[in-house]
């Protein structure tokens, strides 16, 4: 079944304002839509031995090539202080980012490292897996090498922009299909669809924004600025509406539900979020820190596996 086929399958049956808010941006119109509307910055913010007519993808992906909608730091000098930070660790990030990968400023600090990404992307094989809240594309790169068909909603063009941009440098830009919309929307209107028209959605990854770059609490912090005592992190905090409404509201997608959080995350709220029904918490350390949690559902906990294959 040829993608537009499949898209319009999905879509089917949606409502006009929902289907406005989840259209597709085309390999030709998206780039037109965002350089016509977007206020870009100055060339010159692009380091000179980046800059090339044909952008970082190279000729013949003009249609995919975000380069002028973020910079692309190669020196430290060049990022702004408070992402610095961020930047010595772009390689965890995308280990191909000197290859061209681009992060806006809400990337840097919330986009999955690689390495995890890839764990989570393997314990969610399936054939078709929603990215909810796919931002630059670490989740949805990760799953489109081990899922067959990679469904990536954002409700921020340049950040949809960004993740086509740094599919193409990992080779995988045929495995995901980018849907410009609010997931809130489309998870409230997936159940009405009838059966015979959607598609199947095996696993839904959830990775929403948590409050910011400063998501844990200022009361965690001392006055010299070392992190004391960490409090438990709620999921009433989660943005845009509360953890416990978003999993709810998934569960009417798929009961198979991967749920990325903060390390420090009350798991007491984790695990009122089902009854008689073993949950798997999956800690992600990297250089001997704990990163986050996901938190697996449905078929994807261990010894629930036949749940999904089912």
């Amino acid at each position: 079944m040829g993608k537009n086929k499949r898209i319009k399958s999905l879509l089917a049956g949606l409502s006009q304002d929902v289907l406005s808010s989840l259209q597709k941006p085309s390999k030709r119109n998206v780039a037109k839509h965002v350089l016509e509307e977007k206020e870009l910055p100055p060339r010159n913010q692009v380091p000179l031995k980046r800059r090339k007519l044909t952008g970082l993808l190279g000729p013949g992906w003009e249609d995919y090539d975000a380069t002028n909608l973020v910079p692309f730091y190669v020196e430290p000098s060049e990022v702004p202080q408070d992402l610095r930070k961020y930047f010595s660790q772009r390689e965890r990030y995308f280990s191909l980012y000197n290859q061209g990968c681009l992060l806006d400023e809400q990337g840097w600090y919330s986009v999955t490292p690689e390495a995890i990404a890839n764990a989570i992307a393997d314990k969610c094989r399936c054939f078709t897996i929603l990215d909810a809240f796919c931002g630059v594309g670490g989740n949805a790169i990760a799953f489109a090498q081990t899922c067959e068909r990679v469904i990536a909603i954002d409700n921020c063009e340049t950040r949809l922009r960004l993740a086509r941009h740094n599919a193409v440098i990992y080779g995988v830009q045929d495995r995901i299909e980018f849907i410009l919309g609010d997931y809130i929307s489309f998870a409230k209107s997936y159940p009405t669809l009838p059966e015979r028209t959607r598609t199947a959605i095996d696993v839904v990854f959830l990775s929403p924004p948590w409050g910011g770059i400063n998501y844990i609490s200022p009361e965690s912090v001392a006055n010299d600025g070392q992190s004391t005592s960490t409090p438990n992190y709620g999921l009433e905090r989660i943005k845009p509406i509360e953890g416990a409404d978003l999993f709810q509201l998934t569960k009417g997608i798929t009961p198979h539900i991967a749920f990325y959080l903060p390390k420090h995350v009350d798991l007491e709220q984790v695990s009122a979020l089902t009854k008689r029904e073993t949950i798997e918490v999956q800690e992600a350390w990297m250089s001997n820190k704990l990163k986050a949690v996901t938190c697996y559902f449905g078929g994807l906990a261990k010894g629930q596996e036949h749940l999904l294959s089912s």
